[in-house]
């Protein structure tokens, strides 16, 4: 669809279509459906930033809460969202050794514990040895840089869910 579709999408519609662009987040979706008209995608990606940076540390915190392990349970059992589902299966997850599943719990458990939410990162832009290696190094980060860095990659994650479903070359004419 194109930014001009999107614009005139109906809140209940848009908030169906966009819910799921930060992993289990509607209500962002929902507070920059009233921004509209969209010039872009690239001005929807920059409202649901700009939505992001606004919260408090706590509202980055939560955001990073509603992300799944990678590797974990919910891949395993099939309970992620399709999107989830799919990035994490792109980045090779659903195919670690048992070894590297293992390690992989280990650490998102060492992660958890440490931060109090979970280790994020774009699997789309990553391979399983990338993320593996990223999910130690992590660990040893401050809290406030893991937060951020958490929300760098959030937002990297939802400029992704946004291209696959808007067009990007013609900028909507106001």
């Amino acid at each position: 669809m194109d930014i001009t579709a999107v614009n005139a999408l109906p809140y209940e519609e848009f908030v169906n279509i966009f819910g799921n662009v930060v992993e289990k987040c509607p209500i962002i979706t929902a507070a920059v459906w009233s921004r509209r008209p969209f010039v872009s995608l690239n001005a929807l990606d920059a409202a649901i930033n700009e939505f992001i940076d606004t919260l408090p540390e706590s509202g980055k915190e939560g955001i990073l809460r509603c992300h799944p392990d990678l590797a974990g349970r919910d891949l395993q059992s099939g309970t992620l969202t399709w999107e989830s589902r799919e990035e994490q299966t792109g980045a090779g997850m659903d195919t670690l050794s048992p070894e590297d599943a293992s390690r992989m719990a280990r650490k998102n458990e060492e992660y958890k514990k440490r931060f109090d939410f979970p280790f994020v990162i774009c699997a789309r832009m990553n391979d399983k040895a990338n993320i593996l290696r990223q999910l130690t190094e992590r660990c040893q980060n401050q809290r406030a840089v893991e937060r951020t860095r958490g929300i760098e990659e959030v937002k990297k994650i939802c400029r992704l869910r946004l291209q696959s479903l808007v067009l990007t070359d013609a900028p909507n004419k106001l």
